[in-house]
Protein backbone atom coordinates (compact mmCIF):
# COMPACT_ATOMS: atom_id res chain seq x y z
CA UNK A 1 0.00 0.00 0.00
CA UNK A 2 1.19 3.44 -1.02
CA UNK A 3 1.93 5.99 1.57
CA UNK A 4 -0.73 8.46 -0.26
CA UNK A 5 -3.22 5.20 0.01
CA UNK A 6 -2.39 5.07 3.71
CA UNK A 7 -2.58 8.81 4.46
CA UNK A 8 -6.00 8.20 3.03
CA UNK A 9 -7.28 5.08 4.54
CA UNK A 10 -5.77 6.26 8.35
CA UNK A 11 -6.83 9.92 7.80
CA UNK A 12 -3.63 11.45 8.48
CA UNK A 13 -2.46 14.97 6.82
CA UNK A 14 0.28 16.25 5.30
CA UNK A 15 2.43 16.09 8.40
CA UNK A 16 1.67 12.88 9.17
CA UNK A 17 -0.79 13.03 12.16
CA UNK A 18 -3.93 11.57 12.41
CA UNK A 19 -7.16 13.65 11.93
CA UNK A 20 -8.52 12.12 14.93
CA UNK A 21 -11.92 14.13 13.61
CA UNK A 22 -12.13 11.92 10.69
CA UNK A 23 -15.10 9.37 11.22
CA UNK A 24 -16.04 6.48 8.45
CA UNK A 25 -19.64 6.93 7.61
CA UNK A 26 -22.11 5.35 9.13
CA UNK A 27 -23.34 3.25 6.41
CA UNK A 28 -19.57 2.11 5.67
CA UNK A 29 -18.98 1.11 9.39
CA UNK A 30 -21.94 -1.00 10.10
CA UNK A 31 -21.10 -2.38 6.26
CA UNK A 32 -17.20 -3.16 7.46
CA UNK A 33 -18.56 -4.98 11.30
CA UNK A 34 -21.38 -7.17 9.14
CA UNK A 35 -18.63 -7.62 6.69
CA UNK A 36 -15.95 -8.94 9.77
CA UNK A 37 -18.89 -10.33 11.92
CA UNK A 38 -21.79 -10.80 9.95
CA UNK A 39 -24.04 -12.50 13.52
CA UNK A 40 -22.75 -9.15 15.53
CA UNK A 41 -25.83 -7.60 15.16
CA UNK A 42 -27.99 -8.36 18.13
CA UNK A 43 -31.81 -9.55 17.41
CA UNK A 44 -33.31 -7.92 19.87
CA UNK A 45 -37.09 -9.40 19.05
CA UNK A 46 -35.54 -13.03 19.25
CA UNK A 47 -34.07 -11.90 22.42
CA UNK A 48 -37.48 -10.97 24.04
CA UNK A 49 -39.44 -13.57 22.56
CA UNK A 50 -36.65 -16.11 23.90
CA UNK A 51 -37.25 -14.75 27.68
CA UNK A 52 -41.10 -14.62 27.45
CA UNK A 53 -40.67 -18.21 26.22
CA UNK A 54 -38.29 -19.43 29.23
CA UNK A 55 -40.26 -17.51 31.43
CA UNK A 56 -44.04 -18.95 30.54
CA UNK A 57 -41.76 -22.50 30.65
CA UNK A 58 -41.02 -21.82 33.91
CA UNK A 59 -44.53 -20.75 35.01
CA UNK A 60 -46.07 -23.67 33.71
CA UNK A 61 -43.43 -25.79 35.17
CA UNK A 62 -44.52 -24.33 37.99
CA UNK A 63 -48.05 -24.45 37.87
CA UNK A 64 -47.33 -28.18 37.42
CA UNK A 65 -45.53 -28.59 40.41
CA UNK A 66 -47.80 -26.81 42.37
CA UNK A 67 -50.93 -28.35 41.29
CA UNK A 68 -49.13 -32.27 41.65
CA UNK A 69 -48.52 -30.94 45.53
CA UNK A 70 -51.98 -29.94 45.97
CA UNK A 71 -53.80 -33.09 44.49
CA UNK A 72 -51.20 -35.23 46.52
CA UNK A 73 -52.33 -33.38 49.85
CA UNK A 74 -55.97 -33.87 48.87
CA UNK A 75 -55.97 -37.38 48.66
CA UNK A 76 -53.24 -37.71 51.92
CA UNK A 77 -56.10 -36.08 53.79
CA UNK A 78 -58.50 -38.25 52.47
CA UNK A 79 -56.44 -41.73 53.29
CA UNK A 80 -55.53 -40.50 56.47
CA UNK A 81 -59.58 -39.88 57.69
CA UNK A 82 -60.54 -43.16 56.47
CA UNK A 83 -57.16 -44.83 58.39
CA UNK A 84 -58.47 -42.70 61.39
CA UNK A 85 -61.50 -44.09 61.12
CA UNK A 86 -60.69 -47.99 61.10
CA UNK A 87 -57.53 -47.71 63.87
CA UNK A 88 -60.22 -45.66 66.25
CA UNK A 89 -62.81 -48.41 65.54
CA UNK A 90 -60.47 -51.09 66.31
CA UNK A 91 -59.49 -50.03 69.47
CA UNK A 92 -62.08 -48.32 70.62
CA UNK A 93 -60.87 -47.70 74.28
CA UNK A 94 -57.70 -45.93 73.16
CA UNK A 95 -59.53 -43.88 70.44
CA UNK A 96 -61.80 -42.55 72.69
CA UNK A 97 -58.89 -41.06 74.85
CA UNK A 98 -56.83 -40.07 71.72
CA UNK A 99 -59.92 -38.19 69.78
CA UNK A 100 -60.80 -36.09 73.23
CA UNK A 101 -56.72 -34.07 73.00
CA UNK A 102 -57.08 -34.59 68.87
CA UNK A 103 -60.07 -32.38 68.87
CA UNK A 104 -58.81 -29.82 71.45
CA UNK A 105 -55.41 -29.71 69.43
CA UNK A 106 -57.66 -29.26 65.97
CA UNK A 107 -59.18 -26.61 67.55
CA UNK A 108 -55.90 -24.48 68.14
CA UNK A 109 -54.72 -25.46 64.95
CA UNK A 110 -57.67 -24.13 62.92
CA UNK A 111 -57.39 -20.86 64.90
CA UNK A 112 -53.95 -20.60 64.44
CA UNK A 113 -53.81 -21.30 60.83
CA UNK A 114 -56.52 -18.41 60.43
CA UNK A 115 -54.78 -15.67 62.24
CA UNK A 116 -51.30 -17.20 61.63
CA UNK A 117 -51.38 -17.65 58.47
CA UNK A 118 -54.57 -16.95 56.31
CA UNK A 119 -55.32 -14.13 57.40
CA UNK A 120 -52.17 -12.51 57.27
CA UNK A 121 -51.06 -13.34 53.74
CA UNK A 122 -54.55 -11.36 52.75
CA UNK A 123 -53.09 -8.36 54.77
CA UNK A 124 -50.25 -8.73 53.28
CA UNK A 125 -51.28 -8.76 49.54
CA UNK A 126 -53.41 -5.66 49.90
CA UNK A 127 -56.52 -7.70 49.52
CA UNK A 128 -58.12 -7.59 52.79
CA UNK A 129 -61.23 -5.05 52.64
CA UNK A 130 -64.68 -4.97 53.90
CA UNK A 131 -65.60 -6.93 51.35
CA UNK A 132 -63.45 -9.80 52.07
CA UNK A 133 -64.80 -9.37 55.37
CA UNK A 134 -68.28 -10.45 54.57
CA UNK A 135 -67.02 -12.83 52.53
CA UNK A 136 -65.75 -14.56 55.84
CA UNK A 137 -69.35 -13.67 57.60
CA UNK A 138 -71.00 -15.35 54.70
CA UNK A 139 -68.75 -18.20 54.49
CA UNK A 140 -69.73 -18.81 58.67
CA UNK A 141 -73.59 -18.07 57.79
CA UNK A 142 -73.30 -20.34 54.72
CA UNK A 143 -71.82 -23.49 57.52
CA UNK A 144 -74.30 -22.74 59.50
CA UNK A 145 -77.20 -23.11 57.17
CA UNK A 146 -75.65 -26.09 56.17
CA UNK A 147 -74.82 -28.15 59.49
CA UNK A 148 -78.27 -27.04 60.56
CA UNK A 149 -80.32 -28.15 57.66
CA UNK A 150 -78.51 -31.17 56.21
CA UNK A 151 -77.53 -32.66 59.92
CA UNK A 152 -74.25 -32.65 59.21
CA UNK A 153 -72.77 -34.16 62.64
CA UNK A 154 -73.54 -37.02 64.50
CA UNK A 155 -75.86 -35.73 67.27
CA UNK A 156 -78.22 -35.31 64.40
CA UNK A 157 -78.81 -39.04 64.74
CA UNK A 158 -79.65 -39.13 68.02
CA UNK A 159 -83.13 -38.46 67.14
CA UNK A 160 -83.49 -41.66 65.47
CA UNK A 161 -85.78 -44.34 67.44
CA UNK A 162 -84.81 -48.20 67.28
CA UNK A 163 -87.15 -48.50 64.54
CA UNK A 164 -85.58 -46.60 62.52
CA UNK A 165 -82.30 -47.38 63.82
CA UNK A 166 -82.61 -51.08 62.09
CA UNK A 167 -82.84 -49.92 58.35
CA UNK A 168 -81.34 -47.45 56.62
CA UNK A 169 -82.56 -43.89 57.38
CA UNK A 170 -82.63 -40.77 54.89
CA UNK A 171 -79.97 -39.29 57.75
CA UNK A 172 -76.92 -41.34 56.40
CA UNK A 173 -77.36 -39.96 52.83
CA UNK A 174 -77.89 -36.53 54.21
CA UNK A 175 -74.47 -36.76 55.88
CA UNK A 176 -72.98 -38.41 52.97
CA UNK A 177 -73.96 -35.52 50.58
CA UNK A 178 -73.01 -32.86 53.32
CA UNK A 179 -69.42 -34.42 53.95
CA UNK A 180 -68.85 -34.63 50.45
CA UNK A 181 -69.60 -30.50 50.42
CA UNK A 182 -67.87 -30.19 53.13
CA UNK A 183 -64.56 -31.59 51.90
CA UNK A 184 -65.12 -30.22 47.92
CA UNK A 185 -64.65 -26.98 49.71
CA UNK A 186 -61.65 -28.38 51.69
CA UNK A 187 -60.39 -29.39 48.18
CA UNK A 188 -60.79 -25.75 46.98
CA UNK A 189 -58.98 -24.07 50.10
CA UNK A 190 -56.08 -26.47 49.60
CA UNK A 191 -55.60 -25.67 46.15
CA UNK A 192 -56.07 -22.07 46.67
CA UNK A 193 -53.38 -21.94 49.35
CA UNK A 194 -50.93 -23.65 46.92
CA UNK A 195 -51.39 -20.91 44.62
CA UNK A 196 -50.53 -18.68 46.91
CA UNK A 197 -47.07 -20.40 47.90
CA UNK A 198 -46.27 -24.63 48.42
CA UNK A 199 -45.53 -23.56 52.43
CA UNK A 200 -49.08 -22.11 53.10
CA UNK A 201 -50.49 -25.39 51.13
CA UNK A 202 -48.59 -27.66 53.41
CA UNK A 203 -49.21 -25.48 56.91
CA UNK A 204 -53.37 -25.20 55.46
CA UNK A 205 -52.89 -29.39 54.47
CA UNK A 206 -52.04 -29.73 57.87
CA UNK A 207 -54.88 -28.14 59.43
CA UNK A 208 -57.48 -29.67 57.18
CA UNK A 209 -56.02 -33.42 58.22
CA UNK A 210 -56.03 -32.20 61.82
CA UNK A 211 -59.67 -31.53 61.79
CA UNK A 212 -61.01 -33.82 58.84
CA UNK A 213 -60.37 -36.71 61.87
CA UNK A 214 -62.39 -36.25 64.34
CA UNK A 215 -64.91 -34.89 61.17
CA UNK A 216 -64.93 -38.12 59.68
CA UNK A 217 -65.35 -40.31 62.73
CA UNK A 218 -68.46 -38.25 63.78
CA UNK A 219 -69.98 -38.77 60.08
CA UNK A 220 -68.35 -42.55 60.27
CA UNK A 221 -70.99 -42.90 63.68
CA UNK A 222 -73.69 -41.37 61.84
CA UNK A 223 -73.62 -43.97 59.11
CA UNK A 224 -73.63 -46.90 61.62
CA UNK A 225 -76.18 -45.60 63.77
CA UNK A 226 -78.66 -45.36 60.68
CA UNK A 227 -78.01 -48.67 59.79
CA UNK A 228 -75.45 -48.98 57.52
CA UNK A 229 -72.61 -52.20 57.75
CA UNK A 230 -68.55 -50.46 58.93
CA UNK A 231 -67.73 -51.42 55.33
CA UNK A 232 -70.16 -49.70 53.33
CA UNK A 233 -69.60 -46.41 55.76
CA UNK A 234 -65.90 -46.72 55.45
CA UNK A 235 -66.27 -46.90 51.81
CA UNK A 236 -68.89 -44.17 51.58
CA UNK A 237 -66.56 -41.96 53.68
CA UNK A 238 -63.75 -42.41 51.18
CA UNK A 239 -65.65 -41.31 48.26
CA UNK A 240 -67.18 -38.10 49.59
CA UNK A 241 -63.56 -37.78 50.95
CA UNK A 242 -62.21 -37.78 47.34
CA UNK A 243 -65.23 -35.06 46.57
CA UNK A 244 -61.59 -32.51 47.88
CA UNK A 245 -59.75 -33.61 44.57
CA UNK A 246 -62.77 -32.34 42.52
CA UNK A 247 -62.19 -29.27 44.63
CA UNK A 248 -58.70 -28.63 44.29
CA UNK A 249 -58.33 -29.16 40.41
CA UNK A 250 -61.19 -26.18 40.39
CA UNK A 251 -59.14 -24.30 42.91
CA UNK A 252 -55.97 -24.60 40.35
CA UNK A 253 -57.64 -24.32 36.96
CA UNK A 254 -59.62 -21.20 37.91
CA UNK A 255 -57.65 -19.92 40.69
CA UNK A 256 -54.92 -18.52 38.87
CA UNK A 257 -56.93 -14.97 39.22
CA UNK A 258 -56.35 -12.83 42.15
CA UNK A 259 -59.90 -11.93 42.76
CA UNK A 260 -60.95 -15.77 42.63
CA UNK A 261 -58.33 -17.29 44.81
CA UNK A 262 -58.37 -14.11 47.54
CA UNK A 263 -62.28 -15.39 47.67
CA UNK A 264 -61.13 -18.94 48.55
CA UNK A 265 -58.83 -17.80 50.86
CA UNK A 266 -61.73 -15.85 52.86
CA UNK A 267 -64.23 -18.68 52.32
CA UNK A 268 -61.29 -20.94 54.17
CA UNK A 269 -60.97 -18.57 56.84
CA UNK A 270 -64.88 -18.39 57.48
CA UNK A 271 -64.92 -22.50 57.32
CA UNK A 272 -62.30 -22.78 60.04
CA UNK A 273 -63.23 -20.52 62.43
CA UNK A 274 -66.96 -21.92 62.02
CA UNK A 275 -65.30 -25.22 62.50
CA UNK A 276 -63.16 -24.62 65.29
CA UNK A 277 -65.68 -22.19 67.25
CA UNK A 278 -69.09 -24.21 66.75
CA UNK A 279 -68.18 -27.47 66.56
CA UNK A 280 -64.58 -28.32 68.14
CA UNK A 281 -64.65 -25.98 71.23
CA UNK A 282 -68.30 -27.09 72.17
CA UNK A 283 -67.16 -31.17 71.77
CA UNK A 284 -64.21 -30.07 74.65
CA UNK A 285 -66.44 -28.43 77.16
CA UNK A 286 -68.32 -31.85 77.08
CA UNK A 287 -64.94 -33.75 78.59
CA UNK A 288 -64.70 -34.06 82.14
CA UNK A 289 -63.23 -31.59 84.36
CA UNK A 290 -60.41 -33.56 85.17
CA UNK A 291 -59.38 -33.58 81.84
CA UNK A 292 -60.10 -29.87 81.23
CA UNK A 293 -56.46 -28.48 81.83
CA UNK A 294 -54.26 -30.76 79.53
CA UNK A 295 -57.14 -30.17 77.06
CA UNK A 296 -55.96 -26.27 77.27
CA UNK A 297 -52.51 -27.57 77.35
CA UNK A 298 -53.15 -29.32 74.02
CA UNK A 299 -55.47 -26.64 72.52
CA UNK A 300 -52.68 -23.89 73.01
CA UNK A 301 -49.86 -26.69 71.52
CA UNK A 302 -52.15 -26.49 68.35
CA UNK A 303 -51.57 -22.89 67.99
CA UNK A 304 -47.87 -22.83 68.70
CA UNK A 305 -47.55 -25.87 66.19
CA UNK A 306 -48.93 -23.50 63.64
CA UNK A 307 -46.75 -20.71 64.68
CA UNK A 308 -43.59 -23.01 64.10
CA UNK A 309 -44.81 -23.72 61.27
CA UNK A 310 -44.21 -20.18 60.14
CA UNK A 311 -40.59 -21.07 59.77
CA UNK A 312 -41.29 -22.89 56.33
CA UNK A 313 -42.25 -19.87 54.92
Amino acid sequence: MHSDEIKEWTGANESGRINSTRRLPRSDGVKSLTRFAPHARPDVAGLRDAALGNRLALEKKSMSITSLYAIISVIVVSLISVAAVISLRLNRVFGNKTLSFLISFSAGALLGDVFIHLLPELVESGSFDLKISLVILISIIGFFFLERYIHWHHHHGDTLDEHEHAHPHPVAVLNVIGDGVHNLIDGLIIGASYLVSIELGIVTTVAVILHEIPQEIGDFGVLIYAGWSATKAIIFNLLSGLTAVVGAIIAIAFGATELFLTILIALGIGSFIYIAMADLIPEIHKERARNAAMQMVVFVLGIVVMYLLLFLE
